[in-house]
């Protein structure tokens, strides 16, 4: 029986339902934005895209920081810090990497660099995020 506290189980699920969300948009989304590279209908793919998806990180990214932050005050253990560890990477890797390529890419248009930046900040997201949901599953079944 797992002796899971309250702010360990809140970043369990919420780490978890940013993994769903974070491995969705690798494997489909940036997939098939990335095919319509120098096709016309970029630009507006592109900020469909951007539009859609807003909603989504607007509560799942305040989620992780809010229950991140709860479990630090409660004291996490070593497989916690892994798990905030995971969410500090997803966090930077979009505010350093993804946002500001999101950005370029919506002014400036496609080009191959670009598209480059964007998929491999997405990778390093995910990895996080794969972190992230291993280090909070940990605490959970601990």
């Amino acid at each position: 029986m797992s002796t899971a506290s309250t702010p360990e189980a809140v970043l369990a699920l919420v780490t978890t339902a940013h993994l769903g969300f974070q491995a969705t948009v690798t494997v489909l989304v940036y997939p098939a934005l990335a095919r319509l590279a120098g096709e016309p209908q970029w630009g507006r793919a592109h900020e469909q895209h951007s539009r859609r998806i807003t909603p989504l990180v607007a509560v799942l990214y305040p989620a992780l920081v809010l229950s991140g932050a709860w479990l630090v005050v409660d004291g996490p253990g070593a497989a916690g810090w892994v798990a905030l560890l995971g969410v500090a990477v997803a966090i930077g890797a979009t505010a350093v990497s993804a946002a500001p390529t999101h950005g370029r890419l919506g002014r400036d248009g496609p080009t191959p660099a670009l598209v480059r930046r964007l998929l491999l900040a997405d990778r390093v997201r995910l990895a996080g995020a794969v972190v992230a949901a291993a280090g909070a599953g940990l605490v959970v079944l601990a």
